[in-house]
């Protein structure tokens, strides 16, 4: 058992050392584009497809509801 993590443990740290492909970087600041909307800032509008195929506007809450937005990447799509 012991031999087999050892194993395992060499063959990640040999993945992470490759040139150019480190597994577990992280993304450097120059590759990430800086965002147009900063906290604080006034949502824009857009409109989208609820559960039931119905068009919702973020704009039509404005002043009667507060609303929050989660976004389920894959969530629910099979792939």
């Amino acid at each position: 058992m012991n031999r087999r993590i050892a194993l395992l443990a060499l063959w990640m740290l040999a993945l992470a050392a490759l040139p150019g492909g480190q597994l577990w970087a992280q993304a450097e600041k120059k590759d990430v584009p800086e965002p147009s909307i900063k906290v604080g800032d006034e949502a824009p509008d857009f409109t989208l497809v609820d559960q039931n195929g119905n068009k919702v506007t973020l704009s039509s809450f404005r002043g009667k509801k507060n609303v929050a937005l989660a976004f389920y990447i894959f969530a629910f799509t099979g792939g």
